[in-house]
């Protein structure tokens, strides 16, 4: 995927990261890609932190502010909205929170390529994360493989590239942390090929995460129920049709 460099952009949704959001986003920039930070109506100063570094890196940063926090959903949504408006054919997702590696998106890059959508996993297993986060990544996978009849060790990763324009059908039906989850499953109903490739994973001192273990879990719970219902109705078929097509093609 080297060839469509290029044509990538690294979008990373912000919100109250105060504390990581300069390190993160520096790092990134040192990727030789552009950065596009959507600030989800922060307000702990991190647009002021992202403002700054703006002024010394005004070619390839910008900033793109919800006024009101909206969710991770809702600012990846606004994160590839702008990416398509500017020509951009993939988008490579993190988190500022500083758990993700910019350094790792080399490896994620050799094995993009059209129609695949790339998941940096995680070692859930690692001294260190958090155990309602990996319990709640371990359900979603086991719904995961129901939902889809493919197997991914961590659907809750944002860590990402996504081929923004074959997504752009995806309509997001929440605008939490779930939206990730649906992001995959309909990409799978829709053919795309996901791909895993593990990534280094750290939870600095100073992290602010906002997934709440129970709240958010119970909101996972909701939309499983609601993606095992569309994959009877809608999931399987279309995956079958996807299937016979492929056949027909060879």
């Amino acid at each position: 995927m080297s060839s469509a460099r290029q044509n990538t952009i690294i979008v990373i949704p912000a919100y109250n990261n105060a504390g990581t959001v300069s390190a993160v986003v520096t790092r990134a920039l040192g990727q030789d890609l552009p950065v596009l930070v959507v600030n989800d109506g922060s307000t702990d100063g991190t647009y002021a932190i992202l403002e700054a570094l703006r002024q010394q890196e005004s070619q390839r940063l910008q900033i793109l502010t919800i006024a009101k926090n909206s969710g991770k959903g809702h600012a990846l949504k606004e994160g590839f909205r702008f990416a398509r408006q500017n020509g951009y054919d993939y988008v490579i997702t993190l988190d500022a929170d500083g758990q993700h590696f910019p350094e790792d998106i080399p490896a994620l890059l050799e094995v993009g390529a059209p129609r695949t959508l790339v998941v940096g996993c995680r070692n859930l297993t690692a001294d260190g994360m958090p155990r309602g986060n990996t319990f709640a990544n371990r359900f979603a996978n086991f719904w995961f493989e129901i939902q889809t009849l493919g197997r991914i060790p961590d659907t809750q990763s944002g860590f990402r590239i996504y081929p923004v324009r074959e997504i752009s059908g995806v309509r997001l039906m929440t605008s939490r942390y779930e939206a990730e989850l649906l992001l995959l499953v309909f990409s799978a109903w829709k053919g795309l090929r996901i791909v895993s490739v593990p990534i280094r994973v750290d939870y600095p001192e100073n992290r602010v995460t906002h997934f709440h273990p129970v709240r958010d879990f119970m909101r996972i719970f909701a939309l499983n129920t609601l993606l095992c219902i569309l994959a009877v109705i809608y999931g399987y078929p279309r995956m079958f049709f996807n299937w016979l097509l492929g056949r027909r093609s060879r």
